[in-house]
């Protein structure tokens, strides 16, 4: 049987999600699909070229319709996507945040930011700088949050640990947007 892109993909979103990013190995994906590894190689010129597109699958199957109107409305819409995104699979805030960091994929969310930041008016300037605070607020706060929920479901954690961090995102994401609304332009709304 011969094995297209899509499918590879497919199976290596099974892979992560079943064993982790640790397990996800070009053989181990290559005997998942009855391949050898180096078939693989046909399709996605490295394992860090399939991650990128396994990272993008992640973020594409997540997207949501948009409903917010105000820039700092559609800015919390983007980060719980993103957020949502990631945590929907195993390992999924590791690998979508390192797919980023080496500009591997993944960088749709950013684009997003970046544009409603922009559209609102702010000062060239803060646009990347903001996109980029808030990106680096979702990774980190959904990679402490997916590893403690995870440790906390193998057994490895228990208590606070363990706990359900939503309120915790909540709140961060309401002091970075606070802060973006310091600098947001005259007679646009401001958080209250």
């Amino acid at each position: 049987m011969r094995h297209h892109r899509d499918d590879i993909v497919e199976r290596a979103v099974r892979v992560l999600d079943d064993h982790g990013l640790a397990s996800l190995t070009m053989r181990r994906l290559g005997s998942e699909l009855g391949l050898q590894a180096s078939a693989i190689y046909h399709h996605f010129p490295s394992k860090q070229v399939l991650l990128g597109a396994v990272a993008d699958e992640l973020l594409a199957r997540g997207r949501r319709p948009r409903a917010a109107g105000a820039w700092d409305d559609r800015l919390v819409e983007a980060c719980y996507e993103l957020r949502d995104a990631m945590l929907a699979y195993r390992d999924g805030a590791d690998l979508v945040a390192t797919v980023y960091a080496f500009g591997l994929g993944a960088q749709g969310p950013a684009e997003e930011l970046e544009e409603i930041l922009a559209d609102a008016g702010f000062d060239e300037s803060l646009v990347g700088v903001g996109a980029r605070t808030l990106l680096h607020f979702v990774f980190g706060h959904t990679f402490e949050e997916q590893t403690a929920m995870q440790a906390g479901s193998d057994g490895a954690v228990i208590g606070d640990a363990a706990l359900d961090r939503t309120g915790d995102f909540d709140l961060g994401l309401g002091l970075v947007l606070d802060g973006l609304a310091v600098h947001a332009p005259a007679g646009r709304r401001v958080r209250g």
